[in-house]
């Protein structure tokens, strides 16, 4: 019955993809125009509620579905934060929160920047910046991760017109990525919830990466699609260029890179928000990053010029992956948050965290001799 449930799902959200977004759409969206409809579609769908389990008032959809719903999201160039919405509607509902409003995002997912939260008649007063947040002044909701004075995690939603200071910028992909300062924002306390413990130390950072590895495997599906169709319909010499050995090796090898992004990015469905786990999260983020310039790089030798015209829609899936890589932390730092946790862990839990996905306590040594 659930896995009825979630092809039905699938089916539908792809349906409603395939009927509301087109190049038009993404070419105004490109330009600054906010989608209403798509996002009314949506609404009425029940997607951003996709990961909210139904006793809190969602669709109770499994993580692996919901993956599977950000990565099609994604192979359409959705222009909207479906994503992030869903993410923050889970994490608000596990915190004691209701659904959230309209459209969502998380902040902070830079892994530079972090937020203090000090208690003021119940609620909290906010101080820090956060930058490049997604659609960060045109999301109804922003959900916050901060900290008070004593270490403890905070979870806080706060509107737009609430934030002080703001600097607007997008993404080579046009998509918003704002930077917005908190300095003295106050919230009341139904505002703010403790942060569940699921969070830790990285707070929002790791499921922002969870997000973007997903979504870049979706985006370099959709790449792959436009490269072999294109294969199979130019033809130079007398025939079709997939007919090329050299074409066909590039396709291989780029096809080689997106199983195995793809198989790190499915190690997240294992886990009930595609967050929970910082090395699962560390190792599918930098796996994506590396395959998606590589998959982005093939596909447009491929269709050689083509392919970076306006006109054709390749470029709306490969913009969205060069952001997408370096985006909540990139290969280079999740790499070596996955040296320094292996390290902490010692060499002798290297050989069990590949075969069990475990990383066992590190033993102490002093106290063995």
């Amino acid at each position: 019955m659930i896995e009825e449930m979630s092809a039905i799902v699938l089916e539908q959200a792809d349906r409603l993809f395939q009927q509301h977004v087109n190049k038009n759409l993404l070419t105004e969206a490109d330009g600054g125009k906010w989608p209403a409809p798509l996002w009314k579609a949506l609404e009425d769908a029940g997607l951003p509620l996709a990961l909210v389990p139904e006793a809190a008032g969602g669709v109770g959809l499994a993580p692996g579905t919901v993956g599977s719903l950000i990565r099609r999201a994604a192979f359409y160039s959705v222009p909207l934060p479906l994503a992030e919405t869903i993410v923050a509607n889970r994490l608000w509902a596990d915190a004691g929160g209701d659904p959230l409003d309209g459209t969502a995002t998380l902040a902070p997912v830079n892994p530079q920047d972090c937020l203090v939260a000090t208690p003021s008649d119940g609620g909290v007063v906010l101080r820090g910046t956060a930058h490049n947040v997604p659609w960060g002044m045109q999301a109804s909701t922003t959900l916050l991760y901060a900290r008070d004075g004593s270490g403890r995690g905070v979870l806080c939603r706060t509107l737009p017109a609430k934030v002080l200071p703001k600097k607007t910028r997008r993404n080579i992909a046009y998509e918003p990525r704002d930077e917005m300062c908190f300095d003295g924002v106050e919230l009341a306390a139904n505002n703010v919830r403790l942060a569940p413990d699921y969070l830790g130390t990285d707070g929002l950072l790791a499921f922002g990466a969870a997000i973007r590895a997903q979504q870049m495997i979706g985006g370099m599906e959709r790449c792959m699609d436009y490269a072999l169709a294109y294969a199979n319909e130019r033809v130079q010499f007398g025939r079709a260029i997939g007919k090329f050995q050299a074409v066909q090796h590039m396709l291989a090898v780029a096809a080689g890179h997106f199983a195995a992004a793809s198989a790190a990015a499915d190690a997240l469905f294992e886990f009930e928000r595609l967050g929970d786990d910082t090395l699962s999260v560390a190792i599918a983020k930098s796996r994506c990053g590396e395959a998606a310039g590589l998959v982005a790089a093939v596909c447009h030798q491929v269709h050689g010029a083509m392919g970076f015209t306006q006109e054709h829609p390749l470029h709306f899936a490969t913009r969205r992956l060069w952001a997408w890589r370096d985006e909540c932390g990139s290969e280079s730092y999740w790499q070596a948050r996955i040296g320094s946790m292996i390290c902490a862990a010692g060499g002798e839990s290297f050989w069990p965290l590949l075969t069990d996905g475990g990383m066992p306590p590190r033993p102490n040594l002093t106290a063995r001799e």
